[in-house]
């Protein structure tokens, strides 16, 4: 029965992970513009300065 266990969270968090939009795409920053910034993990709020804050000056 683990064997099925395993497999179904593997697929819940395949399932979950697509719906969520693209990290740097313009709903990404609105989504995280909307989130709390007390919520944000230290990987998130690096993302968002990179693709969100700095986009301009990398083109």
């Amino acid at each position: 029965m683990k064997p099925y266990l395993s497999g179904a969270v593997v697929l819940l968090a395949f399932a979950l992970s697509a719906c969520s939009p693209e990290v740097g795409s313009k709903a990404w920053c609105q989504d995280m513009d909307e989130k709390p910034k007390g919520e944000w993990s230290a990987n998130e709020a690096t993302a968002y300065a990179k693709h969100c804050l700095f986009k301009g000056e990398d083109e």
